[in-house]
């Protein structure tokens, strides 16, 4: 899971007598009758981002682009269709000045830091295979991938078996939320879908040719492993997909200067998918800068309230919301959480969370299918956060101490890289696109399901192991399962079980 994060905005205090700006245009304690309008407002907080959520129509929209005006804010974009405003603006004062304003029902900033700054971040490196394996031609039995004895996670799910039956329909796109994808790779090529691409990073859609693709190769790695973990093509080169018959789709979202996933880049990433028929999207990471959104924070709860209008949105077109529960190993059922990460854009402050008021985003979100990673024991994977009620359901994402019987015994999960490279990455950004590529299956053997009965659906073929007796810990050594709650139907390591492609695609 890619840990790009943010903070919220801190009130600055105002030079002496320069005035303030209030939400309607008038002196703080003044009527609105008497009042003279104020046109200096402060410009000396930093140059932040705020998502500003109103009704959605037309006219409170339009009266609040002018009150945005007043309060010194710029509009990026605005999402009439779900009533979300994309802003800029350094008034240190500009938060709680448009919350103020009549039909606004929420707004904060989607960052700490300006929007010059860098931050830096650490996901760790992908263990890359050798050039000869990569090119290596295979000698097994036809339609077997060159590296495909590696890949135990496809045949966990049995979805070597299931390419024979359906590989998975070429109407049914994948759209990949992350770090863009390389869609010039010969093993993702042929699946890409350029119509159905953009760059969403900063809010407002690029679609120009090759803005999805990542902009540093080296670095921005991760969408291209999770496009390939989808709809790697069953060509004879490389590996093979989930759902290798499939088109897959890149909505570029993090952020070039430090790798951030920001709200409004994502607000536009699901607005997007949703308005360019996009089937199923895949979301493995949180929305910046909070690991955490908590509804008593006005910030985080317009955070909140941006990204789950727009996955909702996505949703009533038709669009089914995945999502990788995360890699702190937290029970997201608990009563409370330690938070030591957040903001992630600037200086983090450890916090004490409750998690049924503090919201992962999107894993979260109504609607969105939370999955949680297994190793290849079928076992909770030791880094894998979990819950009951909340892990809808469970995906290999990979387990360095649960080593597979393959040729590299290497228990976590190889996919294609940039570059024409393949390597092995481990986390529940893995487990996320095994469920998105077996819901594209649901979908293509099922086109009439709309996202509720591809959600009923995936829980139905899943297989539930029920709670194991031990689990590994942090350190590889292995400690009693006291934390799974629930029984062999539903528990909070697996939710309704591991899900399966080969049921997915058995009429």
């Amino acid at each position: 899971m890619a840990h790009l994060r943010s903070r919220r905005l801190r009130a600055l205090a105002l030079p002496a007598g320069l005035a303030l700006t209030a939400s309607l245009g008038i002196l703080p304690g003044a009527s609105a009758s008497a009042a003279p309008q104020v046109t200096q407002v402060a410009t000396d907080g930093p140059n932040l981002a705020y998502v500003v959520n109103t009704k959605a129509d037309h006219r409170t929209i339009s009266s609040v682009k002018q009150a945005i005006s007043r309060a010194g804010g710029t509009v990026v974009i605005a999402y009439e269709k779900i009533g979300v405003i994309v802003v800029h603006s350094a008034n240190p004062e500009f938060g709680p000045q448009i919350r103020a304003v009549r039909g606004v029902q929420s707004a904060g900033a989607t960052r700490t830091t300006p929007l010059t700054s860098a931050a830096t971040t650490d996901e760790g490196s992908p263990e890359y295979i050798s050039a000869a394996e990569a090119k290596a031609t295979t000698s097994a039995a036809s339609g077997v991938e060159p590296l495909e004895s590696n890949q135990w996670d496809l045949r966990a799910i049995g979805a070597d078996k299931a390419a024979k039956i359906n590989p998975g329909s070429s109407k049914v796109t994948v759209g990949v939320i992350d770090t863009g994808v390389d869609d010039t790779h010969p093993d993702l090529a042929a699946n890409f879908s350029a119509s159905q691409s953009a760059n969403c990073v900063g809010g407002v859609p690029d679609t120009s040719p090759g803005a999805w693709r990542p902009y540093n190769p080296v670095e921005d790695y991760h969408g291209t492993h999770v496009a390939g973990e989808i709809a790697a093509a069953r060509n004879g080169i490389g590996v093979a997909g989930v759902a290798p018959g499939v088109k897959v789709a890149a909505i570029k979202v993090s952020d070039p200067t430090n790798g951030l996933f920001y709200p409004e880049s994502v607000v536009c990433a699901f607005v997007f998918a949703a308005d360019k028929g996009i089937e199923v999207t895949n979301n493995s990471y949180y929305v910046d800068p909070w690991l955490y959104n908590c509804l008593s924070d006005p910030d985080q709860k317009a955070i909140y309230d941006a990204v789950n209008r727009a996955s909702l949105y996505a949703q009533s077109r038709g669009t089914l919301n995945v999502a990788s529960a995360g890699n702190s190993n937290d029970d997201l059922d608990s009563n409370a959480l330690t938070d030591a990460s957040s903001p992630d854009d600037s200086t983090a402050v450890t916090r004490t969370v409750d998690p049924h008021q503090c919201f992962d985003v999107p894993t979260q979100l109504p609607g969105v299918v939370t999955v949680a990673a297994t190793g290849v024991q079928n076992v909770k994977s030791y880094y894998s956060s979990y819950g009951k009620g909340v892990i809808d359901v469970t995906a290999p994402g990979g387990d360095k101490y649960q080593i597979p019987d393959t040729p590299d015994k290497n228990g976590r999960i190889l996919a294609t890289l940039p570059g024409n490279t393949y390597g092995y990455l481990q986390g529940t950004s893995m487990a996320s696109p095994h469920v998105a590529g077996v819901a594209a299956l649901l979908k293509s053997a099922h086109p009439w399901a709309g996202p509720l009965a591809l959600q009923a659906l995936l829980k139905a073929e899943a297989d539930n192991p029920g709670c194991p007796a031990q689990v590994y810990d942090s350190t590889g050594k292995l400690i009693d399962a006291t934390t799974c709650k629930g029984g062999k139907r539903v528990n909070g390591y697996n939710g309704y079980g591991i899900v399966d492609a080969l049921d997915a695609v058995k009429k």
